[in-house]
Formats: C-alpha cells, structure tokens, sequence
C-alpha cells in the first residue's frame, strides 16, 4: 500500500475525530430526539440527561470548527487521486455524497446552536457558554429544531452510507480508497 497516493496527515486526523464526533452527536441527538427532554429525565435522570445536552451541543460546535478547518484545508491542499481511478459513476456518487456530508454536518450544527439560541438555552462548550447567534424567539426555536432532526436523519443516512462504501472499498474490493484516508 504505500507509495499510493493519500490525504494528509492532518486531513486524515480531522476526517477521523468529525467522524467520532458526528457518530456520538447523531447517536445523543437521536437519543433526545426520541425521548424528549422529560422522557429522557425518566429514563437517565436529570444530571445525565442535562450532560446528554451538554455533550450534545458541546458535539456540536465542535463539528463546527473541525468542518469549517476540514473545507478549508479541502480547498487549499491537493486531493490525492484514486489508485486505481474510480469508474465514473462511483466518483460522481462519492463526490455527491462527500459534498452533502460537508454540507449537512456544517447546516446540522449551525443549525442546532441557532435552534438552542432562539429557545433561550445555552450553546454549551464543554464548561464554557458559546454567544448566542440569534435573540430569543420561541417560535423560530421550534422550526429550527424541527429542521435540525429532519437534518439529522438525512445526515445519519448519508452516514450509513459513507461507511457502507467504506467498508465495501476495504473489505470487498481491497483497493486502496481506505488507505487514501487512513492513520496508518
């Protein structure tokens, strides 16, 4: 495997750590999402389901920033090429799916810290309180947060499916799309 081409070291390392944080954002956020504040109270308690929120949110912004580098550095650097080329209607499926998945990830969080905003609620950041991006507005809290779980479906769709070609590149096809993009 080495000597193909691939991304950098600090691409590799920020597709990995987006990769933990929207998995553990979708998977909290579907969490609430399902129970609801007071039926997640029920179920973990008040301390854990305020900490669900936290970690959420704190998910959230960091998405936010390690997307935000991601899209910068794609611009920037130079995309390593597939060895072997990808036939053309799988280079236009995974360039689709990679664009939506930069998209939805950046609208999800951005999203979700205007939807918390406009509710009144804190943007929490591990122990820290983000700035409010808009002012309190109770109704455009409720759209927004609608719009934020119709995000996250798509985006946990988008995702099985990232992981679904993944897998099939290194464990079916073992060509070399994995290496592109892995650690080691």
């Amino acid at each position: 495997m080495y000597g193909y081409p691939r991304y950098s070291l600090i691409q590799r390392i920020i597709h990995w750590l987006v990769a933990v944080l929207a998995i553990g954002a979708v998977a909290l956020g579907l969490t609430l999402g399902f129970l609801g504040y007071e039926g997640a109270v029920a179920r973990f308690g008040n301390v854990t389901t305020n900490l669900i929120y936290k970690y959420h949110k704190t998910c959230g912004v960091l998405l936010l920033g390690l997307m935000t580098l991601r899209l910068f550095l794609k611009l920037v650097l130079v995309q390593p090429e597939y060895d072997p080329p990808l036939p053309p209607t799988q280079r236009i499926v995974s360039q689709a799916v990679h664009g939506m998945l930069y998209i939805l990830v950046l609208a999800q969080a951005a999203l979700g810290w205007a939807a918390t905003a406009a509710g009144g609620y804190p943007v929490e950041f591990f122990k820290s309180v983000m700035p409010p991006v808009l002012g309190k507005d109770p109704a455009l809290s409720e759209r927004l947060y609608a719009l934020h779980g119709l995000v996250g479906f798509a985006l946990t769709a988008l995702i099985l499916l990232h992981i679904s070609a993944a897998l099939m590149h290194w464990l079916v096809k073992r060509d070399t799309v994995m290496y592109r993009i892995s650690l080691f």
